[in-house]
């Protein structure tokens, strides 16, 4: 089993940035693949990134390329997301998730354990 709780979430502007880190515990996370997926009001949880146990691969949904960067400390077993250059369509409720395996990285119904999610609020 593995718990995940995230924190780093808050409100800020335009442009401003943020980093999250998601803490695990119960197992640790070197042979996980871990993800961050995010929920807009009224929307489906949307991919957002996610990081292979060796941190030798990322992966980025386009609309955060460029502006967002996944990595991981397992010596830590904590996985942090640096947010920068926030835009209000950012506004979402953050969560951490692990997975076994490389199989549909970007879909959540792949992953097996979830934080409780982190609220991160872009806003002028």
């Amino acid at each position: 089993q593995v718990q995940l709780v995230e924190s780093g979430g808050g409100l800020v502007q335009p442009g401003d940035s943020l980093r999250l880190s998601c803490a695990a515990s119960g197992r640790t996370l070197s042979t996980y693949v871990m993800g961050w997926f995010r929920q807009a009001p009224g929307k489906e949880r949307e991919f957002v990134a996610a990081i292979t146990w060796g941190a030798a691969r990322t992966y980025y949904t386009d609309p955060v390329k460029g502006r967002f960067t996944i990595t991981r400390d397992n010596t830590k077993n904590t996985v942090y997301l640096q947010m920068n250059n926030l835009k209000p369509e950012d506004t979402a409720v953050y969560y951490c998730a692990a997975k076994m395996g490389l199989n549909s990285i970007s879909s959540d119904s792949s992953y097996n354990y979830w934080g409780q999610g982190t609220q991160v609020t872009v806003s002028s």
